[in-house]
């Protein structure tokens, strides 16, 4: 009796799948711990400008101060996350941003800090995101496997958006009662804990990379992975403008309506939480769903994300607001798990950091452009308008992209592998990936694409870590 107990136990109260391995705990909590800083953060950072007199051309400049080098140095990042240990690139990423945040939280708290100041350290911020998110998709897609892979994908974006729903309600809430300042101070502290979390990763399951060319080398191979696959450029030049768009949408004007129309930070503050709340409910549904054609299901899930800036540019009550955002998430979710499961099945796992970099890069490339302008178009076309051309934007790029015959046709493999011709022979019964075709088992590929903050999020478009985050990534 004591031996069957004994033995029954460990299957008892097992607290995690057999997928959910150390290193994608330790990821997935250190993904909690930064959005729930990162989150209230962004609301912070908008308010702090404002409060010292800036109007929404400071607050899309400080926007674009953290995005521009972001852009700039990710290519870099790519090539050296996949030439380095991933996690300790990611540390130091993290150490940079608490340094960063640290010091825009003391300015603030310290009264009156200058334009430029705030410019200057939200820049040192993006330098840092830019070598994170390469490394953080790699190590993520490197740390699941097999046919649970779309499940750990929708698990950890769960768990990262629903302290993202926590840390935007409590940010907004706080930014209203203690100030930005405070906000900003927790933010740094949630950098240096997840930190210290992935210093605990293991990549001795990664093989070494083989000596080769350098960097330029690398970053070539990595572009012809990137350029010869129709699907994967074709969504990337269509979130170049998504992103942008509702960047500026959701970093600049939503503040001022929220200022202007809705009653401050508090008010939206709960909107961005209602959007968190939607993506976990969209991680739930793509916990049970698992769409045939990834890529036109999660396409067609893009269209709702105009339904924001046209809820602003109305503008909706907070209520109204609240349920626009809800809904957009649950459909970002949708595009956000079903893009990362077909990167982990067609990219190979040796070139996930720098495909990542090329994702990331020409996803936010317009977004420095799209803040920065954001002031100014509001000027002179106002800001009704300018919300419009927004919505506008995001339904006419998104419909182009359904005529590119792989976003359509891309389908989700299953696996059966049938021993034939003898012991050391297998076939692939895996569905081609653009059609139904058998594909070659020798290109078993794993790979890349979650954000963490964010970003993320390149899900979310309020990227995580970015929106970074530069959390201005709905991936």
């Amino acid at each position: 009796m004591k031996t069957a107990a004994a033995s029954a136990s460990p299957r008892r109260f097992r607290r995690r799948p057999d997928w959910a391995g150390r290193n994608y705990t330790l990821l997935t909590a250190a993904a909690v711990v930064t959005n729930l800083g990162s989150q209230g953060a962004l609301i912070a950072a908008a308010f702090a400008v404002l409060d010292t007199g800036g109007d929404g051309g400071d607050v899309g400049l400080v926007a674009a101060a953290r995005t521009l080098p972001l852009v700039v140095f990710l290519l870099i990042g790519g090539a050296v996350a996949d030439r380095l240990p991933r996690h300790r690139v990611m540390v130091a990423a993290n150490a940079l941003n608490f340094v960063s945040q640290g010091a825009f939280a003391v300015l603030v708290l310290a009264g009156d800090p200058q334009l430029w100041q705030m410019m200057l350290l939200s820049g040192l911020g993006g330098v840092g995101q830019a070598f994170f998110n390469p490394a953080a998709e790699g190590m993520l897609m490197s740390s699941v496997s097999g046919e649970q892979a779309g499940r750990a994908f929708a698990l950890f974006r769960m768990a990262m958006q629903g302290a993202g729903l926590g840390g935007a309600a409590l940010g907004g809430a706080m930014v209203a009662v203690v100030g930005p300042g405070w906000v900003l101070l927790v933010d740094a502290a949630a950098f240096a804990v997840a930190g210290a979390l992935r210093s605990f990763l293991d990549v001795s399951h990664i093989p070494p990379r083989e000596p080769g060319g350098g960097m330029l080398a690398d970053l070539r191979d990595g572009w012809r992975e990137f350029i010869g696959r129709p699907w994967l450029w074709s969504i990337v030049a269509q979130f170049s403008v998504v992103v942008a768009v509702v960047g500026a949408a959701e970093s600049v004007f939503g503040p001022l309506v929220a200022r202007d129309e809705l009653g401050g930070a508090g008010p939206w503050g709960l909107a961005l939480g209602a959007f968190g709340a939607g993506t976990v409910g969209g991680a739930l549904l793509m916990m049970r769903w698992k769409p045939r054609r990834l890529l036109l299901a999660g396409t067609l899930c893009v269209f709702p994300l105009a339904a924001p800036s046209a809820a602003l540019a109305v503008p909706l009550s907070v209520a109204g607001l609240a349920m626009v955002m809800f809904l957009s998430g649950v459909a970002i979710e949708v595009f956000g798990v079903s893009w990362m499961t077909a990167l982990h099945q067609e990219i190979p796992e040796e070139k996930l950091s720098r495909v990542s970099a090329y994702d990331w890069f020409g996803s936010i490339a317009m977004v420095p452009l799209a803040t920065a302008l954001a002031g100014p178009a509001e000027s002179a076309f106002g800001r009704m308008a300018s919300l419009w051309g927004c919505a506008a934007l995001v339904v006419l790029v998104t419909a182009a992209v359904l005529f590119v015959p792989d976003v359509r046709n891309l389908r989700r493999r299953t696996e059966e592998v049938v021993q034939v011709g003898g012991p050391g022979t297998v076939a692939d019964g895996r569905a081609d990936a653009a059609g139904g075709a058998s594909e070659d088992v020798s290109e078993g590929r794993l790979n890349p694409r979650a954000s963490e903050d964010v970003s993320e999020a390149r899900l979310n478009p309020r990227a995580s870590e970015d929106v970074s985050e530069a959390r201005l990534n709905p991936r």
